[in-house]
């Protein structure tokens, strides 16, 4: 084991840990959760030396071997149930008393035939070592994995209900279960009447309040788009912070919801493995959907390391990337939890960055989000025109935005958190098909502030017309599905967020929704008034502003994305922001499809598939680096 331990370690950062374990002149002693596997087969050298290097991480042992991949699972909980003299379950069955996520946080719960079953780790084996008795009846020991999976097995319909309705049931106005209340259909109606009504016996009064209304609203647009623009964000941080000992970085949890997703399977695997992060203290959790067995059988086949675990979610309705995520929030021990897409390849400190702004941030500042950018660029016009989007939003407007103090909508993966808060705003909304849009909103709701972090992950594109399509659909359906949670008591929403950020809220989320839906529209009446002749200095002056705010916004559009691509060096790309106007057409085009889907299906998750990318600026940049010996 003692080469295992170094070629183990050789990948992470503890280059240092050997020079520091020299310098103390001392022999660690051997842990107790750890010394009783010399009597069973193991050396007591390679213990010792591993109690040494868990020591420097701040880790159990126990932890450090099983993480580190140094010991088999089984093997451990075998001996460790021979030293107790107590039997080892391999398939434990459950008492029906046993409780969801409660037993597998405390790792015990009763057995169905009398008895308890424990799945200990560190200070639980040491206690359990050190008392050798049962906690009230027959003792038994099984792996923490199959410990997981028994309680996942009887507990089946609770978990997936739980994953479902834990937000819903204990906060139904912020969850989009229940979809449009009677009063908000009421104000829907009533607004529709008067409109009709004003529309047919007053149509220039019509008009005229229509456009004042959308003015004020794409107004607000505009003025938020041209300020986060103003500031200074640049991709990188102005300078790292120390590095800070890995015996002092918390757990990170970190959770990928994948669902047929087999061609990134091993690729999402090698890059948690690059994470600058001590795998000690990293605790992945991969969710699968239970009939996603090509999934399943990718991710087995590349020979999971031991910080890693799969997590089979029951089934259950609706079947959402939110849903999944809320199965794996409510097992998490980190302090702070991290949302990779199947596809992403976070820079490798990230985690490390994300743990020194945290500390930097007052307590306030809940949510990182990270930059997120397209690295198969140049596989279509699409991906060039999706590059220039994320780059706008992501590197300008939302680093601008958390700036300015006004609510921001999350991008659906590298959302840093503290576990606690989350889970104490009841995970995400598995009822909403862009649940990373609620969150932002919802966090700003309850006073809490996102905060950007300079960091990037690589990701995925479409492609392709139909699967952009697709998937943009999806978004803007959920864009609106956030709009819908988040009126039903307009008055708490205003007491909650106050005036400006009121406003802010309803810029990013209803703002999208209706400058989409009247993209094409706006664009046809600004050209036909760009022709026409006003008759008074009535029609004089709302044509002039007309024109202006058409203008503003063109340039809200085009500056965001040049601004973007100067920091993510990408200037090659700025012919491309032309085409621009046609791309936003057909955004328009996923919105109408998105209100379509929002009456007829609400909750369809429509899939965008993976491992299609035929280039890769990622890889590029990689070659780069080594041939230049950076």
């Amino acid at each position: 084991m003692s080469s295992a331990l170094h070629n183990a370690l050789l990948p992470t950062d503890l280059g240092l840990v050997e020079d520091q374990a020299a310098s103390t002149g001392r022999q660690a002693p051997l842990a107790l959760e750890v010394g009783f596997l010399a009597r069973h087969g193991y050396s007591s050298g390679n213990l010792r030396d591993a109690t040494t290097f868990a020591g420097l991480t701040g880790t159990p042992v126990d932890e450090f071997l099983l993480k580190y991949s140094l010991i088999d699972e089984t093997a451990f909980y075998r001996a460790l149930a021979a030293e107790l003299s107590v039997p080892f379950l391999s398939v434990p069955h459950l008492s029906p008393k046993a409780r969801y996520p409660d037993s597998i946080l405390t790792g015990m719960a009763p057995l169905a035939g009398g008895g308890f079953v424990l799945a200990p780790r560190g200070p639980a084996i040491v206690h359990l070592l050190k008392n050798r008795r049962a906690p009230g009846g027959p003792l038994a020991i099984a792996t923490p994995s199959s410990f997981t999976r028994a309680v996942f097995r009887d507990r089946a319909k609770a978990i997936a209900h739980h994953a479902s309705n834990a937000l819903p049931d204990r906060k139904p106005h912020l969850s989009n279960r229940d979809g449009l209340t009677t009063s908000q259909i009421a104000a829907l109606s009533a607004l529709a009447l008067l409109a009709s009504f004003v529309g047919v016996s007053a149509p220039a009064i019509a008009l005229h309040g229509l456009a004042l209304s959308m003015a004020l609203l794409f107004l607000g647009m505009v003025v938020l788009r041209l300020a986060a623009s103003l500031l200074h964000n640049p991709i990188e941080p102005a300078a790292l912070p120390p590095r800070v000992d890995d015996a002092d970085l918390p757990v990170y949890r970190i959770i990928a919801a994948l669902y047929r997703e087999k061609n990134v399977a091993a690729k999402l695997v090698a890059a948690l493995m690059r994470l600058d992060y001590p795998r000690a203290k990293l605790d992945v959790k991969l969710v699968l959907e239970a009939d996603d067995k090509e999934t399943l059988n990718a991710l087995t086949a590349t020979g999971l390391p031991g910080f890693m675990e799969i997590i089979i979610a029951p089934p259950g309705y609706p079947r959402t990337k939110p849903r999944a995520l809320n199965v794996a929030l409510s097992l998490a021990r980190g302090a702070f939890t991290v949302i990779y897409d199947a596809e992403d390849v976070p820079e490798s400190g990230q985690l490390r960055l994300a743990v020194a702004s945290f500390a930097a941030q007052p307590p306030d500042v809940v949510c990182l989000q990270a930059r997120l950018t397209i690295d198969n660029t140049d596989d279509s016009w699409l991906t060039r025109l999706f590059t220039i989007e994320y780059a706008a939003l992501f590197d300008v407007l939302n680093p601008g935005l958390a700036e300015i103090g006004c609510p921001i909508t999350l991008g659906g993966t590298s959302n840093h958190f503290r576990t606690a808060t989350l889970k104490e705003l009841g995970g995400w909304d598995a009822w909403n098909v862009t649940e990373d849009a609620d969150l932002g909103i919802r966090l700003a709701r309850f006073g809490y502030r996102v905060a950007d972090l300079p960091s990037s992950t690589w990701e995925e594109a479409p492609s392709t017309l139909k699967a952009w399509m697709h998937q943009r659909t999806r978004w803007m359906k959920g864009y609106m599905q956030t709009c819908i949670s988040h009126s039903r008591r307009p008055h708490q929403t205003l007491s909650e967020l106050g005036l400006w950020r009121f406003y802010g809220a309803v810029v990013v989320t209803l703002g999208t929704v209706l400058s989409a839906l009247g993209y094409p529209f706006f664009t046809a009446a600004f050209l036909l008034l760009s022709t026409s002749v006003p008759t008074d200095s009535i029609a004089s002056a709302w044509l002039a502003g007309s024109r202006t705010l058409f203008v503003l916004g063109a340039l809200a559009m085009v500056a965001p994305a040049l601004l973007a691509l100067r920091r993510r060096g990408l200037i090659q790309l700025a012919p491309w922001v032309l085409a621009l106007p046609a791309y936003y057409l057909l955004v328009s085009v996923a919105c109408w499809r998105g209100l379509w889907d929002l009456v007829f299906r609400p909750f369809w998750w429509s899939k965008t598939f993976h491992g299609l990318g035929r280039t890769s600026r990622f890889r590029s940049t990689r070659r780069g680096e080594r041939g230049s010996g950076r």
